[in-house]
């Protein structure tokens, strides 16, 4: 099944999709995001897409794209918990905290230090485990008047940056034989950076930074990379096959509790309206983030409950 249509000047081009779904992309090395994502809207001809969380082009794994009316739920993700595995070259640092910086030995290893022990190695990186404080580095998005820190940065200049709160539930030493390398997994919350955290570790451990040589994102909530497909495999597959790889809309939420309605609510809410005294929301407390369907088990959207029952939309499928 062909998505083109040739032009009066024997032009073949190619003809936009409204599908929707979620495609788990495995990037590769080497690739930007926005590449990585305007491949994929190539190859599913897809009229609107957007990806859920940059990773950067030296850093592979799990990159879930989004198409047509999953592009209005990508907040979801950007907010889930992350799965990585890193590999930290101790003692150097980089200017970009990876192995597309400017590299250099650290100054500051600690005079005649040991390598340490697997139990110190393990004891160390526990005192990272739970809510920590972390610095950005320079080389990231965040805007600093309005334009990106990695614009200064690559000027020479040098923002100062607040320190925020992060949250790290699991580190673990996945390989280390006493060399400069250490291999580890992640598992941290939103907002945390592995490049900083690298360095911060290289740091505690007495080698007076580190840096990434290698960083891939193996986990998303509940996407893991196992379930990921590459852009070589999906090139070479033909159009049917390729949407068969296309998660519902909805997979994106399956954080939330679902809520089923029948025609009339249905209808208000997809309406702009809210209802009121619904019984399934009577047992959930106000505030909660519900996912919504029709009598047909087709998603609708998603809603908030409030006091006694009432159901307000917040984000609505146009189409179902």
């Amino acid at each position: 099944m062909s998505h083109a249509i040739t032009t009066k000047q024997g032009n073949i081009k190619p003809v936009k999709r409204n599908i929707n779904g979620v495609l788990l992309l495995n990037k590769p090395y080497g690739v930007t995001s926005n590449r990585a994502l305007q491949i994929a809207k190539r190859l599913f001809s897809a009229s609107k897409s957007g990806h859920t969380g940059t990773l950067d082009p030296m850093a592979t794994g799990l990159l879930p794209i989004c198409f047509g009316e999953a592009t209005k739920f990508t907040s979801v993700l950007l907010g889930a918990d992350k799965t990585y595995k890193a590999i930290l070259k101790l003692g150097y640092i980089s200017t970009t905290g990876d192995a597309e910086g400017e590299i250099s030995q650290s100054e500051n290893i600690r005079p005649n230090k040991e390598k340490p022990t697997l139990v110190q190695l393990e004891s160390i990186l526990q005192s990272f485990v739970g809510k920590i404080m972390q610095i950005p580095p320079m080389y990231s998005a965040l805007k600093h008047q309005g334009k990106p820190l990695y614009a200064y940065a690559r000027k020479g200049e040098k923002i100062m940056r607040q320190p925020r709160e992060i949250t790290i539930h699991d580190l673990q030493i996945e390989s280390f034989t006493g060399g400069d390398d250490l291999q580890i997994a992640v598992r941290c919350g939103a907002g945390t950076y592995i490049r900083t955290l690298a360095e911060d570790i290289g740091k505690a451990l007495g080698y007076g930074g580190a840096y990434l040589t290698k960083l891939c994102r193996c986990a998303i909530g509940d996407f893991d990379l196992a379930k990921a497909q590459t852009l070589d495999i999906l090139e070479d597959m033909d159009p049917i096959n390729r949407d068969s790889y296309l998660y519902p809309v909805d997979s994106l939420l399956i954080e939330f509790p679902a809520i089923d309605l029948d025609n009339i609510a249905a209808s208000y809410l997809l309406q702009g309206r809210a209802i009121f005294n619904n019984p399934a929301a009577n047992d959930l407390p106000g505030g909660k983030t519900i996912r919504l369907y029709n009598h047909k088990k087709q998603f609708l959207g998603i809603g908030e409950v409030l006091a006694e029952g009432k159901i307000i939309p917040k984000r609505m499928m146009v189409s179902y």
